[in-house]
């Protein structure tokens, strides 16, 4: 099992394939191990490095306050153990917040950037915001989190076809301990980029579900704003990677060979014949 000993803690990480560095970063609750359906395009073609982010999965679970900046912090800290000085980065959820964030820490290091269901900024500042924010912690300090687990894996997850990603979010989300999980939260609730944008210098790709948690406007407007290519997965919801493989590998495999990106009228969620039996192990 593979751990680096970063900034007084252990971070897990997983390496695949070789060339050109891309690191894969991981959303809320969750852990490198759910990048396992995007592995088989990437690593053919680059040197696929997935973190564990500190608090999560088989990383340390240090005493926090945590924060997206020291996550980043963390991620550097890693590349440098392994050797290499830059790297194109992809984030879902949390994991495009800490993307950002390193893009922002290191400009000239960083080609590009690919976010998956993320915005530059999740301080409180709408009525939907404080109560997505405020309904998870209270869900998970009021129910615990194998039950908030089922909660969030069946909003995530409706389709019948789509029984063994509800378990996958039962199990991974469900078995985090209560301590990290509420800290990461508080973490990503506490950053903010919006007024640092005019710094980020890596080529930009927001990807979006059409039934995200935020709106796709408020997703428009950020793309515009950042000058970022910008695709929509049509029926997707917030666990993107997982409803739409085919169609999230085919836009990270083109935007990280430099190749054009697929329009939006190809992007579609998975239907029943192209989702997998079962999740990664």
């Amino acid at each position: 099992m593979p751990l680096a000993s970063i900034n007084g803690t252990e971070i897990h990480y997983d390496e695949h394939g070789a060339g050109p560095a891309v690191v894969l970063i991981h959303g809320l609750g969750s852990s490198g191990a759910d990048w396992a359906f995007q592995l088989p395009a990437l690593r053919p073609h680059f040197r696929v490095i997935v973190p564990d982010l500190r608090g999560a999965g088989l990383s340390g679970k240090p005493a926090g306050p945590y924060r997206v900046e020291q996550f980043a912090d963390d991620i550097w800290a890693l590349l440098e153990h392994l050797g290499e000085t830059e790297a194109q980065l992809v984030g879902f959820s949390l994991g495009g917040a800490v993307a950002l964030e390193m893009a922002l820490q290191r400009a000239t290091q960083v080609p590009s950037v690919v976010t998956i269901n993320t915005l530059p900024s999740y301080r409180i500042d709408q009525w939907a915001k404080w109560w997505q924010a405020r309904a998870q912690i209270l869900m998970v300090r009021w129910l615990g989190l194998p039950r908030a687990a089922r909660m969030i894996g069946a909003r995530l997850f409706p389709e019948p076809h789509q029984a063994a990603m509800r378990r996958r979010v039962e199990e991974v989300v469900g078995a985090n301990a209560r301590r990290p999980y509420l800290d990461t939260v508080r973490a990503l609730m506490n950053w903010c980029a919006a007024d640092r944008v005019a710094g980020l210098h890596s080529r930009l790709f927001m990807l979006s579900a059409e039934y995200d948690y935020t709106t796709l406007a408020e997703k428009r407007h950020w793309a515009e704003r950042l000058g970022a290519e910008h695709r929509v997965i049509a029926g997707s919801r917030h666990g993107t990677p997982f409803d739409s493989i085919n169609a999230t590998n085919a836009c990270l495999y083109a935007w990280l060979s430099g190749q054009p990106l697929p329009p939006d009228a190809e992007l579609s969620v998975d239907g029943p014949e192209r989702t997998p039996a079962m999740a990664p192990d």
